[in-house]
């Protein structure tokens, strides 16, 4: 494997609160999230939350710092299940899992029923996301990207380069693909695009 500078993924400002470790965190974003589909991201409360989950906003506090770290918490949460699925999708090669899984989270994330929400009501929260920053589940894609792109390499399905900077190609091609495909024109061909996405990362990827 020839050598080559490693594009560092870029790092995200630790947490302030602690993992979500207790089970009571789960009822939490549940709470949460049926509070962001019924009112928004900024009309949303710890003390809706609280009244929600059937608990003190005392308990809310003690888990999350504020509205902000628990909204963050839930988009994390809910946006990462969707990774988990593309990471898992089943193929011979790692190229093809990475072309196949990535068309699939497009589709997947443009149509998952909070990011909608937040799209219709609240879309200035992502701008930051789209612009200026990474976000928790941002970084997470990267890094399993890089994993998948290691495992192509070492297999040789896919070209040997710096895995972090194909990861990071891919995921702005990506982020691309979910903030436009609401648009008329988008959204009438979405599933078209999705295989073509799929056919571009599989031959960008092949050696």
């Amino acid at each position: 494997m020839s050598q080559r500078h490693v594009t560092p993924i870029p790092a995200v400002p630790p947490s302030p609160r602690p993992e979500p470790l207790d089970p009571a965190d789960g009822a939490l974003l549940d709470a949460a999230r049926a509070c962001v589909m019924a009112v928004g991201m900024r009309r949303t409360t710890l003390t809706d939350v609280a009244r929600r989950a059937g608990v003190s906003r005392m308990t809310v506090y003690r888990r999350f710092p504020d509205v902000e770290a628990l909204l963050q918490a839930l988009m994390t949460r809910e946006f990462v299940a969707v990774l988990t699925d593309v990471v898992q999708v089943q193929a011979p090669t790692a190229r093809e899992r990475m072309a196949r899984g990535a068309s699939e989270g497009v589709r997947a994330l443009s149509g998952h029923p909070l990011f909608n929400r937040l799209m219709d009501v609240d879309p200035e929260l992502l701008m930051p996301y789209a612009f200026h920053r990474y976000g928790a589940f941002q970084r997470a894609v990267l890094i399993a990207f890089a994993a998948q792109i290691r495992e192509g390499i070492q297999e040789g399905s896919i070209r040997d380069e710096d895995p972090e900077l194909l990861a990071m190609t891919i995921e702005l091609m990506l982020r691309g693909a979910v903030l436009g495909a609401r648009t008329e024109e988008v959204a009438a061909d979405r599933a078209a695009i999705c295989e073509q996405l799929r056919t571009m990362i599989d031959r960008g990827l092949a050696p």
